[in-house]
């Protein structure tokens, strides 16, 4: 156990994480020249294109130090803020963590909420300061950040070039001399975290687990905590490039698991696995189920093609245990799925994923967030709300609870004043404003989650010109004042288009959908009213004007009668359009009502 090291590597997006990753395996010898390629353990094309990490891996090196051999567990986490929870697991089955920082843009605010996270775990942390071959890099500045924030001295920060290959060494130094070897009892029954799971289609889904106490055998009877389900344990093994199967993984290491479960949700991401017949009586710590914070419909373009689409949501399922769907039917698009997402950035990878895996052409409607109503008959029974047209009568309705979160933006002080207005314009309210350096900023503010899953990461971008990052977590529920604004067309509610706003922005933005949606419906032979209503009150209205055929065309000379006749008969069939008049939205109309601002 004494030469085990379990490390995980930290970063914000872009900081050079993966490429990092890749230099160790290289310089350990864990991978050939000929396996070589960038960003080796981003295996999903999305996240090379994106050049972000979507699914954590772990794998294993061997490296030799002062002639004594020592395993290198590294555990890698996915950047983003959706993700939070896996980064947490992943964290916890560690005793160090790598801060990498970019020699460019300096600290941002997702390695300041996964340092803490770290912190709070009692990892060891080694900070290192990367990409300091760029020409833009200010090694001397973003050090003294560093040290400012960790408190640690400016030798300990490690300066390196994950491009180059500059001081990969001393990073792997630092990483045996100073993470501490794995504590951990042997003969103690089994107890081992489950940080990750990959299905395979041949042989169901791959646990990924590190183990606390005890050890793990192949062919031993197991317990998985959370779901209290047994299983018998077909194969063990490392995580080399490809798997390594061994008879057991001892106390300390990681490895992995295969039980021939063939459905992802058994698997739960921070349960923990112990022996069938002598369990262990303490569950690892911080396990929680993931819960969706995004909603949003999905259905087929065709839709003859739902069957199809159901079973690519589920093998899709099969990768991603997080993503959850129930079938809904919608009067204006048919039959498809409410669909439950971590964030905006999982909503995205999930739509683009169907369209390249599985050839899925969707329409995605307006994503919400899950509300909390109470009505006056019983005020203690809450009703979830995922959809809004789950929300009751409001005649009968008490209150509404929508969820909040505590969002923290870091960024240079001289776009202080726009971020605070975007901030407030989106209800939020300023609780902290501290100065990290005289250029850099942290604003904190609690804001309600419904607002950012609009469009508010790309205002910000903009407000910001580029210099602003966000991460947010969540706080709970309050009390809000909320309306569901239903648009009608030709006098036709379309489900796919209400939403539930705050009854303050309800007209503004019931306006702007009204005049988004004149611009993209094609016009008809009559007249088609566009209205926005709160309940049976209509806030706004915009009209598409009818086309007008000429039928006097054909008239040249002869009486006024005749082409008056022609535009009497005209006329009348106009009135029987108006009355059986059905109106198709182009696709681009649900996405439009996204970008409201733009």
């Amino acid at each position: 156990m004494k030469n085990i090291r379990n490390f995980c590597i930290i970063a914000h997006i872009d900081h050079g994480k993966s490429t990092l990753a890749d230099r160790l395996l290289e310089f350990t010898g864990t991978i050939t020249d000929r396996e070589k390629q960038d960003q080796l353990l981003d295996s999903m094309d999305l996240e090379r294109e994106r050049g972000i990490t979507i699914k954590s891996h772990a794998i294993q090196m061997d490296y030799q130090y002062k002639g004594e051999a020592y395993t290198l567990n590294l555990i890698d986490t996915p950047g983003h803020v959706d993700f939070s929870y896996e980064v947490s697991r992943s964290i916890a089955a560690c005793e160090g963590a790598l801060l990498i920082v970019d020699a460019a843009q300096s600290i941002q605010a997702q390695t300041i909420s996964n340092l803490y996270l770290a912190l709070e775990n009692d990892l060891e942390i080694i900070p290192v300061l990367n990409k300091i071959d760029l020409p833009s890099a200010n090694p001397e500045e973003v050090t003294d950040d560093i040290v400012d924030l960790i408190g640690c001295a400016a030798e300990d920060v490690i300066p390196a070039s994950a491009k180059t290959g500059l001081g990969i060494e001393d990073i792997l130094e630092a990483i045996i001399e100073r993470v501490p070897a794995p504590k951990g009892n042997p003969e103690e029954p089994l107890q081992a975290l489950i940080f990750d799971s990959v299905y395979n289609s041949f042989r169901g889904v791959e646990t990924y687990f590190r183990v606390i106490n005890g050890a793990i055998k192949k062919g031993q009877h197991i317990k998985f905590i959370a779901t209290g389900k047994k299983y018998f344990a077909d194969e063990v093994g490392t995580l080399k490039l490809k798997q390594v199967p061994k008879s057991e993984i001892k106390t300390g290491d990681v490895g992995y698991l295969i039980t021939g479960i063939k459905e992802a949700k058994e698997v739960k991401v921070g349960d923990t696995i112990t022996d069938a017949k002598n369990p262990t009586t303490n569950a690892v710590e911080g396990f929680e189920d993931v819960k969706p914070m995004v909603f949003a419909g999905i259905y087929p373009v065709d839709t003859e093609d739902y069957e199809e689409l159901r079973n690519s949501m589920e093998k899709l399922q099969l990768n991603d245990a997080s993503l959850v769907f129930i079938p809904e039917s919608s009067a204006a698009l048919g039959f498809g799925f409410r669909c439950g997402f971590l964030g905006m950035l999982h909503l995205e990878i999930i739509q683009e994923r169907l369209e390249r895996e599985f050839d899925m052409t969707v329409i995605t409607t307006v994503p919400n967030v899950s509300y909390h109503a109470y009505t006056n008959k019983d005020p203690d029974v809450k009703i979830l709300v995922n959809n809004p047209s789950d929300l009751p009568d409001p005649s009968k309705l008490n209150r509404v609870e929508e969820p909040y979160i505590k969002a923290s933006i870091i960024t240079k002080s001289e776009f202080v004043g726009n971020v605070m207005s975007l901030c407030i314009e989106k209800r939020g309210e300023i609780t902290n404003q501290t100065y990290l350096t005289t250029e850099r900023v942290e604003l904190n503010f609690d804001m309600p989650l419904a607002e950012i899953v609009f469009d508010f990461y790309d205002r910000l971008k903009t407000v910001s010109k580029g210099y602003a990052s966000f991460d947010y977590h969540p706080l709970g529920l309050r009390a809000s004042k909320l309306v569901k604004v239903d648009i009608l067309l030709n006098s036709q509610p379309v489900d796919a288009l209400s939403a539930l706003l705050h009854a303050d922005n309800a007209y503004s933005i019931g306006k702007k959908m009204c005049e988004k949606l004149r611009q993209l419906i094609p016009r008809q032979q009559f007249d088609i009213p566009i209205q926005a209503a709160i309940g049976a009150k209509i806030i706004s209205r915009e009209t598409i004007k009818a086309l007008r055929k000429d039928v006097t065309a054909k008239c040249y000379g002869g009486d006024i009668s005749r082409k008056r006749k022609l535009l009497e008969k005209q006329k009348k069939g106009k009135k029987r359009m108006r009355q059986v008049g059905n109106v198709e939205i182009p696709q681009e109309a649900f996405m439009a009502v996204l970008k409201l601002n733009d």
